[in-house]
């Protein structure tokens, strides 16, 4: 694991040196997903166990505390996020067949369950390697389930001596207004348009701006969709939008019943939002390539209409990762759209 902080978090970790002198118990970083925040945190983290911090901040990377951590193996440091999340480094974290084979046998979980804030509890009443500080690293936090979110707040409540808590968050609206109250809270912000694209363009992405509105400005979010295979699939899905209607709901819901249906909401809420901002007179954020369509349904709508869609997508949301069943679920979200042109 190197130190990552992109170009645009630069001055972010320059502030954030400044709680060094006096370090809170728990730091909830925050901001739009796809920026580096999880890279920034766990930079951070690695520079709190070092043994030879540099005097930017960052870690030595070469001292024996760095080695373990880049290995995944510091005795200090733990790091709590979803099933899901896992399965990318079972391997960098030493994992035997047997446990990936009997993980891969089950759907991983997209929470942050109770057990794993619960194994924490052995981990911080042992001693700390060589009298130091032990870290904690959580994301991302809104993926903590009722029990396990209850249970953190315990411990945030009486922290444990020399146990730093780094919590990573894409959206504050989902955490308990308790557990955001133990935390000192940190912004970590989009960069500029011309500064992500000029780092789009350095790993060669083609058509980086289209992208990178696409993904809301977020660098590494354009980066990851610009190595799929989604652009067809969301084209499919901008074209149903632009030509709203029963029959047209009825047969997109029936071709994409196998994409993801959190990508298919994602998409439309930014489609909501762009018809929004233009009825508003404001800019096209996300689909500036659709800006003709765009611009024929916002003499269709109006604004109050737009925003009660917009509020029923982000309701729509919340319940997406988990739908009874996909068709349906892309029928009636795209029904109800063709009934807002009416």
């Amino acid at each position: 694991m190197s130190n990552t902080v992109f170009p645009w978090l630069q001055d972010s970790w320059l502030q954030l040196q400044q709680l060094r002198a006096r370090l809170p118990h728990a730091i909830l970083f925050y901001g739009p997903e796809g920026i580096g925040k999880t890279d920034f945190v766990e930079s951070f983290a690695q520079s709190l166990l070092c043994e030879n911090v540099q005097p930017d901040g960052h870690a030595c990377g070469t001292c024996s505390s760095c080695g373990w951590f880049s290995q995944y193996n510091h005795p200090d440091y733990r790091r709590v996020r979803p099933e899901i999340l896992d399965g990318e480094d079972a391997a960098d974290d030493g994992e035997g067949e047997e446990k990936k084979t009997a993980k891969a046998s089950k759907t991983p979980s997209k929470e942050i369950k109770i057990d794993q804030i619960r194994a924490l509890s052995d981990f911080m009443n042992v001693s700390t390697h060589r009298s130091g500080m032990r870290v904690v690293v959580l994301y991302p936090a809104e993926a903590l389930n009722t029990a396990a979110a209850n249970s953190l707040l315990k411990t945030l409540e009486e922290p444990p001596p020399s146990t730093m808590f780094l919590l990573v968050s894409n959206r504050l609206d989902r955490l308990l207004p308790t557990i955001l109250s133990r935390c000192r809270k940190f912004a970590l912000a989009l960069p500029s348009h011309d500064e992500g694209l000029a780092w789009l363009k350095q790993q060669n992405v083609k058509d980086a701006d289209v992208w990178l509105s696409e993904q809301g400005g977020a660098p590494l979010a354009a980066l990851n969709a610009s190595q799929g295979d989604s652009r067809e699939t969301m084209d499919e899905f901008l074209r149903s939008l632009s030509h709203p209607g029963i029959d047209v709901a009825l047969k997109t819901a029936e071709r994409l019943q196998k994409i993801p249906v959190v990508d298919l909401v994602g998409w439309q809420q930014r489609w909501l939002y762009d018809l929004f901002s233009l009825k508003s007179g404001g800019p096209i954020r996300y689909y500036p390539r659709y800006s003709k369509e765009l611009g024929a349904l916002s003499g269709r709508i109006d604004t109050a209409t737009i925003a009660s869609a917009l509020k029923a997508a982000n309701d729509r949301r919340a319940i997406a990762d988990h739908p009874l069943s996909a068709r349906l679920f892309i029928e009636e979200m795209l029904i109800e759209y063709s009934t807002l042109f009416v």
